[in-house]
């Protein structure tokens, strides 16, 4: 078990942990999440990740939907994190990817409207990484 100075992050004047499990879809749900366009992501997801100074605890990304856990500042509303997520690595997928841009061309966009975020307390956080980990194996 770690100690609490391991757990928990300072700011002035508070101690936290601010964890998220995220999960959102191409959209219609297609599964063009493959053929290296899946590790692609996994890169840009580290990238937003690292100029935003979230953590990412697990991360995993299937054919039609991707499953992260991160660590964030508690000044950032989840409802943020989701959106720079999905807005960021949607501009940099279809750069990287003009044919998905154009599978995508008469919605005009990557992901789907909805998302589901929910808060992770320290207790559940092994259980959520092992989650994320054994979807690959779940399909």
């Amino acid at each position: 078990m770690s100690t609490e100075k391991e757990q928990y992050h300072s700011a002035s004047h508070c101690k936290y942990l601010t964890q998220y499990h995220i999960i959102w879809c191409p959209k219609f749900r297609y599964s063009v999440l493959k053929d290296g366009v899946d590790e692609t992501l996994k890169s840009i997801l580290n990238g937003i990740c690292d100029r935003y100074k979230y953590t990412i605890k697990a991360l995993e990304v299937m054919p039609d939907h991707i499953h992260i856990f991160v660590d964030c500042p508690q000044t950032v509303a989840p409802c943020d994190i989701a959106r720079t997520l999905k807005s960021i690595s949607a501009i940099e997928l279809f750069k990287a990817y003009p044919q998905l841009k154009q599978f995508y061309a008469r919605c005009g966009k990557l992901w789907s409207d909805g998302y589901f975020i929910s808060t992770v307390g320290h207790i559940s956080e092994a259980t959520v990484k092992k989650y994320i980990e054994e979807q690959k194996n779940a399909d």
